[in-house]
């Protein structure tokens, strides 16, 4: 008979990255304590230890896990490049969890991923951005609406969406006209200041 293996110590990390795979395979409404302790082989009771908040905490963990994005600023010579990379690494976390798309939506950001937005906004300030915050919401609105439909147009049947061709097409397009509206509002809040 061979040697029991003995179990994986339960953490935060992995306990949020079970609840990913229970909320992107079977969606969020299928996500509840006792399958998640059920998936890491624990009693659903041992999770509160970890995430002391219930489940409420899980789905403010959760968000956080796929909101928070950086951005290396090297070889990002202006704001616009920053910004573009920005978006597209944030789309690309929401695509490999579409589960928690609505929670990402919805939930406002806290912990690292209010740091990480805290930082993004100091970097394109940084770069020349005038009004980062007002931008960077911008930014977010466009990326998020953007993979909503995205996720909705791909029939999306719980793993990571893969994206065609035409929708990376799509959201570099519109996130081409966001970046110009931006530089516009930019170049026209410029102009009208006080020499």
């Amino acid at each position: 008979m061979p040697a029991k293996r003995p179990p994986i110590p339960l953490s935060r990390e992995r306990i949020i990255e079970a609840a990913l795979r229970i909320a992107d395979g079977q969606g969020l409404r299928r996500l509840t304590m006792r399958r998640l302790g059920d998936a890491l082989e624990v009693e659903a009771m041992a999770i509160y230890h970890h995430i002391p908040g219930g489940k409420e905490a899980l789905l403010d963990a959760l968000a956080e896990h796929v909101t928070t994005v950086t951005v290396d600023p090297s070889g990002h010579r202006s704001w616009q490049e920053l910004a573009r990379a920005w978006a597209r690494a944030s789309r690309a976390a929401l695509l490999q969890h579409p589960g928690v798309l609505a929670l990402a939506m919805t939930k406002p950001a806290r912990g690292r991923a209010a740091a990480a937005l805290r930082e993004q906004t100091e970097l394109l300030a940084d770069a020349g951005l005038a009004e980062p915050a007002e931008a960077l919401r911008t930014i977010r609105a466009y990326v998020m609406g953007s993979v909503a439909i995205e996720v909705q147009h791909s029939g999306w049947s719980g793993e990571a969406v893969e994206s065609s061709e035409e929708a990376v097409a799509a959201f570099e397009r519109g996130l081409d006209a966001v970046l110009a509206g931006l530089a516009a509002g930019t170049a026209a809040s410029g102009a009208a200041a006080p020499a």
